[in-house]
């Protein structure tokens, strides 16, 4: 993946995207699980990774077109103080990650109105979620945007709304385990990424 280019302009005084960071709290797990790149990254070639994609840790460009932010889908635990948390990856309008950019370390980031994004990661063990309709809510400088989930039937929707409870935690937990043994299809080295965040914060 090519890391070396500026977004739009050459080299000012501006943020360059190595530096654009957030600190999110890490729950133990397995209360959250993470991708470290849009589903389309998982689809593309070697060489086309290299070539057409600029990936960081909080952003993602694809051929200079297409614009992702990571972000957290924070589902409530019943009778839990905390959230089970998926962390992953929405793209949102040129016009509005400009906009994002802009504002990255100002504190009128909060009073921004929300983005709408197009949910840009396949979650094993729901129905497809890419293309779900977002909301993209920017919080306080150093926190990822929260991503509000259009209010549909679809089950990660109503979890998102109503909250799930801890058993339902395990069974997450339990499929992609399941998905990581598995492990016969390109697309899985996205969720693999999921479930090796939570291991590796369980050692």
């Amino acid at each position: 993946m090519r890391r070396r280019r500026l977004y739009g302009k050459k080299k000012t005084n501006k943020l360059h995207y190595k530096d654009l960071t957030c600190e999110h709290p890490q729950p133990a797990s397995p209360m959250s699980y993470t991708s470290e790149a849009p589903v389309y990254y998982y689809d593309a070639s070697d060489d086309e990774r290299q070539n057409d994609f600029e990936l960081y840790s909080e952003i993602c460009i694809m051929n200079q077109e297409h614009f992702f932010v990571r972000g957290c889908v924070e589902i409530p635990v019943l009778n839990e103080e905390e959230f089970f948390t998926w962390n992953i990856w929405v793209s949102l309008s040129e016009e509005n990650f400009r906009r994002m950019i802009d504002l990255w370390e100002s504190d009128k980031r909060e009073n921004e109105p929300p983005y709408f994004g197009w949910f840009s990661v396949s979650i094993p063990g729901y129905p497809e979620t890419l293309n779900l309709k977002t909301n993209v809510h920017t919080r306080s400088v150093g926190t990822r945007p929260l991503i509000e989930l259009e209010p549909t039937d679809h089950p990660l929707a109503v979890e998102h709304r109503e909250g799930i409870t801890l058993e339902r935690v395990k069974d997450i937990q339990k499929q992609l385990t399941f998905l990581l043994k598995k492990q016969d299809s390109p697309r899985l080295s996205c969720f693999f990424t999921f479930m090796t965040c939570a291991l590796l914060r369980s050692i």
